[in-house]
């Protein structure tokens, strides 16, 4: 089965308690996992669907409140506890390389000029400040209610954010300042050569 972030979310609520569906996807509202996942109609169903008949997940029955449609819960089996565990340990022991577009920008910066750069950057700040104020009153409200280890990603993605806004400060700094050497050879040739 191929793993994915919907897969992982499914098989760690449903080591909580068997759910379905709908409260899978109220928790992941309810705690801000929809943060790192895309929520497109229709992922989570795809997901159940593929852990179902790679046997990590089963039903566990059906039910109906009032005129609502039936609503299947699922439980996680034994070979789905097994692979949640491992697959948590593998990606929490094991830096891996993730493709970034603000990386790749960065690796082409030297085609705009100093003062383009430092522009763009500056907006990039004031949208990372914004991010992390949204965080922070995030895990001001809820970790009181839910716990820190329930939300420790955001408190991740604050720190991230954080280092980011203060290197990317930094960056503005030099480019303001003209002390960041621009250009470099072909591989960097732009504009501002």
């Amino acid at each position: 089965m191929r793993r994915n972030l919907w897969a992982l979310t499914v098989l760690c609520l449903l080591r909580e308690k068997p759910l379905h569906p709908y409260e899978m996807q109220r928790l992941i509202r309810e705690r801000h996992k929809d943060d790192f996942l895309e929520l497109k109609r229709g992922s989570l169903y795809h997901a159940i669907e593929r852990l179902a008949k790679a046997g990590l997940i089963e039903e566990v029955g059906t039910s109906r409140e009032g005129r609502r449609p039936e609503r299947t819960t699922y439980r996680l089996t034994d070979a789905g506890e097994r692979e949640v565990l491992e697959w948590l340990r593998d990606l929490l022991s094991k830096p891996v390389r993730e493709p970034s577009s603000f990386i790749a920008a960065l690796s082409f910066v030297g085609h705009l000029t100093p003062g383009e750069a430092a522009d763009q950057l500056l907006i990039r700040a004031r949208e990372l400040q914004c991010g992390i104020v949204a965080i922070d009153a995030i895990l001001q409200s809820l970790v009181p209610q839910i716990g820190r280890v329930c939300l420790i990603e955001a408190e991740y993605a604050l720190a991230m954010r954080k280092a980011e806004l203060e290197w990317t400060r930094s960056l503005i700094g030099e480019l303001r300042e003209g002390t960041l050497a621009w250009g470099g050879g072909p591989a960097c040739a732009g504009p501002g050569d």
